[in-house]
């Protein structure tokens, strides 16, 4: 069971499918990332543009 260096161990994720194993593998050493919040904001200009159309577009 040699390594096939697909790099999937190296991926920070919990679980991974190993190659030379033939199996799935659960990362121990799995670390969590903090989720970003990239959504539209009240008070922005594009969120405020937006909504305004799409309010057009339901009352029509």
């Amino acid at each position: 069971m040699d390594c096939l260096n697909c790099g999937n161990c190296k991926e920070n994720q919990p679980t991974y499918y190993c190659l030379a194993r033939n199996e799935v593998v659960i990362n121990e050493n799995y670390v969590p990332e903090d989720k970003e919040r990239t959504g539209w904001k009240k008070g922005t200009k594009n969120y405020e543009i937006h909504r305004r159309k799409t309010r057009k577009e339901v009352e029509v």
